[in-house]
C-alpha cells in the first residue's frame, strides 16, 4: 500500500482528500503544518505529498526545499487556491512534480498522483541501474591516501565550492569528480562532462557555450552548450589544462557571472552550475609557459583534490584486482574467476604507468584470454600482463627469460619485501596482513635473503 502525505492548513481540504485517497487504498497521513509534515516525513518512509503553497508559518515552498534534503526521490505535487505562473515555475525548479489549483477535481489528483508514483518508481529503477553500472564506478581502496580523498568528498560535495582534481591519467579523477556530484545537493541534477583534449580550439566554445543558427559554417541549427546542458547540476571539465586560452577567458567570465553566451548570440544566458576541473598537467608551471590564464586557475583551485598513482598506494592493488575480476566477467557474461594468489602478488610488484586504467585492461585481457575458473601465473606470462622490467623497490625485475620457477620466486620474494617495508618490517603485523603463520614468513624471509637486524616480532 502506497503512504501518500497531505500537507493544508484548511481541514476540509485534507479531509476531503484523506476520503479520496483512502477509497483508492492509499494509506493517508496528515498533517496541518509545515513542521508537522517535516517531522512526518523524519520518521516515516512515504511514497509521495500533497503540498499546499500557501500556510502559516513554513510555506509550501520552504517546505518543497526542506523536502528534498530529506528525501529528493520523494515526488511532491503543490496544490493551491492562489496558483500563479511564477509560483508554479519555482516550485517545478525546486523538483515539484506538478502543480495542481483549487478546488481540486477527484480524477485530475488521482491520475497526477498515479503519475507520480510511476515516474518515481521508474527513477528508482533508473537509479538502481545507473548504482549497480556505477559499481563499476566507484572509488576502491584502503589506503590513506584513497580514504583520505573519499573524507575530503563528504566534506566538500555539500557545498557550492569548486574543485580542482589533479593526477596523472588513469588514476580516477573522473570517478572524483562523478563522487562528488552523487554526494551533492545537485545529485538529482545533471552531471555533464567535456573532455577539453579530445576537442579542437576552433569547437571547444561551440561545444562550451553553444551556437546560434548560422554563427558559423556548418551551424545549421541552434546548439545548446555544456555549460546550459549542466544548468542545476555539475559540470566536469576534463583535461582543462588544454584548453585554448580565448576559450578560458569565456569560462572564467562565465565563473565571474554565472551567464553565458552562445557563439554568434547577444543574449546572456544565466547558468547555474558547479564547476569540477580536472588536468594531469601542472597548471603553475603551465600559468609561467603563459599557457593558462593564473585568474582561472585560482577560480578553478578553490579545493584542490591530488589523486595518486597507483605505485603509491599498491595495498590497494588486491582490491582493485577482485573488483574488475567480478565487473568483467558479469559485463561478458562469464562464470566468475579466482586470481591466485601468486597471480595477486606478481600485479602488486608491478609499478603500472598507466595506473587503474592499465590494472582494469589487463585484468580483463587475464578474464577473457585465460581458460578454466582461476587466473593462474601461467595466465600472466602467456598473455603477458606483467612482462618487463618493475620499479627499484621490488626485489628484482621480471626477465620474461627466467623460468616459470625463477618467475614465481622472485615475485613472491617481492611482495613480501613489499609488505615487510609497508609494516615497518613488524613479523606479527606482516603475517596477519598476508594471513600467514610468522613462523612460514621467518622461512620466506630466509629463503629469499630478506633477513636484517632489528626485525620487530610484536604487536
Amino acid at each position: 500500500m502506497k503512504r501518500v502525505l497531505v500537507v493544508d492548513d484548511e481541514r476540509s481540504v485534507r479531509d476531503s482528500l484523506k476520503m479520496i485517497l483512502e477509497y483508492e487504498k492509499y494509506e493517508v497521513f496528515l498533517a496541518e503544518n509545515g513542521q508537522e509534515a517535516l517531522q512526518l516525513l523524519r520518521e516515516r518512509t512515504l511514497d509521495a505529498v500533497l503540498l499546499d503553497v500557501k500556510m502559516p508559518g513554513l510555506d509550501g515552498i520552504e517546505v518543497l526545499t526542506k523536502i528534498r534534503t530529506l528525501g529528493p526521490s520523494v515526488p511532491v505535487i503543490m496544490i493551491s487556491g492562489h496558483g500563479t505562473i511564477e509560483t508554479a515555475v519555482e516550485a517545478t525548479k525546486l523538483g515539484a512534480y506538478d502543480f495542481l489549483q483549487k478546488p481540486l477535481d477527484r480524477e485530475k489528483v488521482l491520475v497526477t498522483l498515479r503519475n507520480a508514483l510511476a515516474h518515481a518508481a521508474l527513477t528508482r529503477e533508473n537509479e538502481q541501474l545507473r548504482l549497480h553500472l556505477e559499481g563499476e564506478r566507484k572509488i576502491l581502496g584502503t589506503s590513506r591516501a584513497i580514504q583520505a580523498i573519499l573524507e575530503t568528498i563528504q566534506q566538500i560535495a555539500p557545498t557550492e565550492a569548486r574543485v580542482l582534481i589533479t593526477g596523472e591519467n588513469g588514476t580516477g579523477k573522473e570517478l572524483v569528480a562523478r563522487a562528488i556530484h552523487r554526494a551533492s545537493k545537485r545529485a538529482h541534477g545533471p552531471f555533464v562532462e567535456i573532455n577539453c583534449a579530445a576537442i579542437p580550439s576552433e569547437l571547444i566554445e561551440s561545444e562550451l557555450f553553444g551556437h546560434e543558427k548560422g554563427a558559423f559554417t556548418g551551424a545549421i541549427s541552434q546548439r545548446i552548450g555544456k555549460f546550459e546542458q549542466a544548468d542545476g547540476g555539475t559540470l566536469f571539465l576534463d583535461e582543462v589544462g588544454d584548453m585554448s586560452l580565448q576559450a578560458q577567458s569565456k569560462v572564467l567570465r562565465a565563473l565571474e557571472e554565472s551567464t553565458i553566451q552562445r557563439v554568434g548570440g547577444s543574449t546572456l544566458i544565466p547558468v547555474n552550475v558547479r564547476v569540477i576541473a580536472a588536468t594531469n598537467k601542472n597548471l603553475e608551471e603551465e600559468i609561467r609557459k603563459r599557457t593558462f590564464r593564473e585568474d582561472l586557475y585560482h577560480r578553478l583551485n578553490v579545493i584542490p583534490i591530488v589523486v595518486p598513482p597507483l605505485r603509491e598506494r599498491k595495498e590497494d592493488i588486491p582490491l582493485l584486482a577482485r573488483a574488475f575480476v567480478e565487473e568483467v566477467c558479469r559485463r561478458n557474461g562469464l562464470p566468475q574467476k579466482v586470481l591466485r594468489e601468486e597471480v595477486i602478488n606478481a600485479l602488486i610488484t608491478r609499478d603500472w604507468p598507466g595506473n587503474v586504467r592499465e590494472l582494469k585492461n589487463a585484468i580483463e585481457r587475464l578474464i577473457i584470454l585465460s581458460r578454466g575458473n582461476e587466473i593462474t601465473i601461467d595466465s600472466i606470462v602467456s598473455y603477458g600482463t606483467v612482462g618487463y622490467k618493475h620499479s627499484s623497490d621490488s626485489q628484482s625485475g621480471f626477465d620474461m627469460n627466467c623460468t616459470f620457477q625463477e618467475f614465481k620466486d622472485k615475485a613472491e620474494a617481492a611482495y613480501i619485501k613489499y609488505q615487510l617495508e609497508k609494516h615497518q618490517w613488524n613479523i606479527t603485523k606482516t603475517a596477519r596482513a598476508m594471513d600467514i603463520q610468522r613462523s612460514h614468513l621467518y622461512t620466506k624471509m630466509k629463503q629469499y635473503g630478506l633477513m636484517k637486524e632489528g626485525i620487530e616480532d610484536q604487536e
